[in-house]
């Protein structure tokens, strides 16, 4: 299995080469236009969603809290591409919050494996370029149904770098795709992996502090002990 690891590259590199030979360097275009969704997915996940929870439960301005969890928790998560490895950060950055060490220390390692909001946006916005290049037509119930399979499948993705792409198969299979076509699909998530992974394991980390934040600072709330500079990080 080490060597198969090793060789991927390899591997993603004959891909690249074969889609150049056979459409020209327009199929990198192509690629460039599935990775502007993919990020401009998570971006407004990351920009708009989570912060209307927050501010959903807080009633507060959610921006101090969300710029720190990305610059002090996602920065980190991109680069190592592993929601599993940047617990340690997760669980320092929850201390410099203050939070309660029994809550973080519970909710942080279980969001590394079940928060999976990255990976959910590229099971299902992958089966879907799969299925529109392929003509099969996806009305809204098939898509809603789609968004479900996929969030749940990816609480069931590994905290390793790549971990999601081995569920595009599963939600590729609610379209009648083969699993020869949707392995070509998951050969095609790791051509853009470097930024595309680094960028849902961000989203999915810098989440996991955030909500746990968000629960704990609901709860002082309505104790009325919450003060804007709780949801600053301490130094």
């Amino acid at each position: 299995v080490g060597w198969i690891i090793r060789f991927a590259p390899l591997g993603i590199m004959g891909l690249v080469a074969d889609a150049i030979g056979r459409s020209g360097f327009s199929a990198l275009a192509g690629y460039a236009h599935l990775l502007v969704v993919l990020i401009g997915a998570y971006a407004i996940v990351a920009l708009v969603v989570n912060p209307a929870i927050v501010y959903m439960y807080l009633r507060k301005n959610p921006y101090p809290l969300v710029w720190a969890t990305i610059a002090q928790s996602g920065i980190y998560a991109f680069f190592t591409r592993s929601s599993a490895a940047n617990i340690p950060v997760n669980l320092k950055l929850c201390e410099r919050l203050g939070l309660d060490p029994d809550m973080y220390s519970i909710s942080i390692p279980l969001g590394s494996a079940i928060n999976m909001a990255g990976a959910s946006i590229t099971i299902a916005v992958l089966a879907l370029a799969a299925a529109n290049t392929l003509g099969v037509s996806v009305d809204l119930p098939t898509a809603l149904l789609l968004c479900i399979v996929s969030t749940v499948g990816a609480c069931g993705a590994s905290g390793v770098a790549g971990g999601s792409l081995l569920l595009i198969p599963v939600a590729c299979a609610s379209f009648g795709i083969s699993n020869d076509i949707a392995m070509q699909v998951v050969g095609v998530g790791f051509i853009i992996s470097v930024l595309e992974d680094s960028s849902e394991t961000a989203l999915n980390s810098s989440s996991d502090v955030l909500f746990t934040a968000t629960a704990e600072f609901a709860q002082r709330r309505k104790n009325g002990t919450l003060k804007a500079e709780d949801m600053v990080p301490k130094n």
